[in-house]
């Protein structure tokens, strides 16, 4: 992996702009990412003295750390008893996706009505990698991670990384099962002229075309996890 693609996906790390995370923090960013990759799939039992070992820390820290997984509704907390990570649930999978929508309407909207040409520049770099993750044809994970950052930016362009940290809280359901897609090269193409469809209405200040390419970017029926509920019994509620 290149040097400019690797800092990109550095900066979607959550909670990027702290340079000395606590201990909880970092635990919690490693766990966080484990568990949305499915390297830690639902149902896994976290012990915490093995995983209190691994970090080499004591248990505070650690329990600050899955306590706010458990906020995220990534884990559950049986307290004195055990910790699993949560199964997949698809409710709150669609309420996501309907915070997604509404959010990223209200962003696109914002800088259509502004002049923010270097979110534009980034915007299109991030495409640019995108595309060539998407060559290689071996590396959804990187182009997904991607596509992840390319919508951090366009919060990140109208000033609202709150907001952006607000939605990956809630998104956990939703990251997960987008890990479970096999995405073909037409998908792929498809996701690419997406984004450049989004940035180019931004970049004209077309709001009307901006609030269009958005919705029609994000848009998801409300069956469309079935098949991987099917595929992955295990995973889900």
């Amino acid at each position: 992996m290149n040097t400019s693609l690797q800092a990109a996906l550095d900066l979607m790390r959550p909670e990027p702009s702290i340079l000395r995370p606590t201990a909880a923090s970092r635990i919690y960013d490693d766990l966080r990412q484990r568990i949305l990759s499915l390297d830690l799939p639902p149902g896994t039992n976290l012990l915490r003295a093995e995983l209190a070992k691994d970090y080499e820390v004591s248990q505070t820290p650690l329990r600050d750390a899955l306590q706010r997984l458990d906020q995220d509704g990534l884990v559950k907390i049986y307290p004195q008893s055990r910790t699993l990570v949560t199964r997949i649930d698809v409710p709150q999978l669609n309420e996501a996706l309907f915070l997604r929508r509404a959010l990223e309407t209200e962003v696109v909207l914002g800088l259509a009505r502004a002049k923010v040409p270097e979110t534009v520049v980034r915007a299109r770099a991030v495409i640019a990698m995108q595309r060539a993750v998407a060559e290689e044809g071996t590396q959804l994970r990187k182009f997904q991670q991607l596509d992840e950052y390319f919508h951090f930016i366009l919060f990140e362009g109208l000033g609202r990384e709150a907001l952006h940290a607000l939605l990956r809280s809630r998104s956990g359901h939703l990251d997960r099962v987008r890990r479970l897609q096999r995405h073909s090269e037409e998908k792929l193409q498809q996701i690419l002229q997406g984004h450049t469809a989004i940035i180019d209405a931004i970049e004209a200040g077309d709001e009307a075309r901006a609030i269009h390419e958005i919705r029609d970017h994000t848009y998801k029926p409300e069956d469309w996890a079935d098949e991987y509920r099917i595929l992955h019994k295990d995973y889900f509620a």
